[in-house]
């Protein structure tokens, strides 16, 4: 059942993927394995760190410092490149084809330091100071939080830990949104980010496809009944509440802070009676974006309503067949999106 819903949950939102898991054979001894032993199963470097949030949340980061290729001199200061997943997923997506068609390990290979950061909530980062994990105030969260507080406390960790002053960031999915949101509402972290590389961005979903998300929208007066047993464990775990805050942009083309139902609560939290708008506008960081023409979840539509809003965007390529895991596990991936990530990040040092 745990299986079924696993296979059920990427494909109603995210489809199926252009021959993604065509050659896979059933049975990969990294199956079993956490992020840790995956990349030391393929001969890479690995440190993990726990990190924690202004907040209190407990975040499991990643890093493969160096790669297996050009690996002389392991003391040399590299530039830094920071990975961030999407919804449902973890930092285990970026590692979990074969080296050659990983980002992880080709950014390794290809001479960066690579670090891999975990929303709250996922399989690695389910921790807290004080709170316990099958709390209802655990799961109070939505992706204006990883916003707010995750994304910055992997950023300065890392910022703190290398001596590099600027990184370069590559989202996929939701990891494009917290960043839409961190760059456009905290400039001092924005000014960190050397090139912004988004995949498959979610900025709207007016015009998605995405079975989940519609299921979410029609079902939200009941969703809180037995939805946040499965979001919190499958695939990879969320909040019933970031689902939430998801079902609530369905049919708008801007993107908004979680509603808290009523005036009262979110003058508390935001100082006006509704939710505020996030102005993307007002991100000036330097950004390339990639997106898919077979999109279910970042529609091409939603993509162009992106487009417009973006003042300092520095490439966009969109892929015909792409669907919004392709990006992942496309067996064409490298040859359509990661060599051109390399290329842009060569040609702005």
């Amino acid at each position: 059942m745990w299986c079924f819903f696993k296979v059920l949950s990427f494909i109603l939102i995210f489809g199926t993927t252009h021959g993604a898991f065509r050659y896979r054979r059933s049975v990969n001894p990294e199956a079993n394995m956490n992020i840790s032993q995956i990349i030391s199963y393929w001969g890479y470097p690995d440190e993990e760190y726990d990190i924690v949030t202004e907040d209190g949340y407990i975040l499991g980061l990643y890093r493969i410092p160096y790669g297996k290729i050009n690996n002389d001199n392991n003391s040399v200061q590299r530039l830094v490149v920071y990975l961030q997943h999407g919804l449902l997923t973890s930092a285990i997506s970026w590692i979990s084809n074969l080296p050659s068609n990983s980002l992880g390990f080709i950014l390794a290979d290809a001479g960066y330091d690579v670090w891999m950061g975990n929303s709250r909530g996922t399989t690695w980062s389910r921790k807290h100071l004080y709170l316990k994990t099958d709390s209802k105030e655990f799961w109070a969260f939505s992706f204006d939080e990883m916003a707010k507080y995750d994304l910055p406390a992997s950023i300065d960790f890392i910022v703190k830990q290398t001596g590099q002053e600027e990184i370069f960031y590559v989202g996929h999915s939701q990891g494009t949104t917290i960043g839409f949101i961190t760059f456009s509402t905290m400039p001092k972290i924005a000014e960190r980010i050397k090139i912004f590389f988004a995949l498959a961005p979610v900025f709207s979903i007016k015009y998605s496809k995405s079975a989940l998300i519609k299921m979410a929208y029609k079902l939200k007066s009941v969703i809180k009944s037995r939805v946040d047993v499965y979001m919190s464990h499958n695939p990879a775990g969320t909040s019933v509440q970031n689902m939430l805050h998801w079902s609530q942009l369905f049919n708008s083309s801007h993107l908004k802070a979680f509603d808290w139902g009523s005036p009262v609560l979110n003058f508390l939290h935001f100082n006006q009676t509704t939710s505020p708008l996030y102005n993307v506008t007002k991100m000036n960081v330097s950004t390339a974006i990639w997106n898919g023409e077979s999109d279910l979840l970042a529609d091409p539509e939603d993509v162009k309503i992106l487009l417009s809003k973006i003042t300092n965007r520095i490439y966009h390529k969109s892929i015909s067949y792409y669907n919004h895991i392709d990006f992942l596990f496309g067996l064409d991936v490298y040859h359509q999106v990661y060599h051109e990530i390399i290329d842009i990040i060569k040609g702005h040092l």
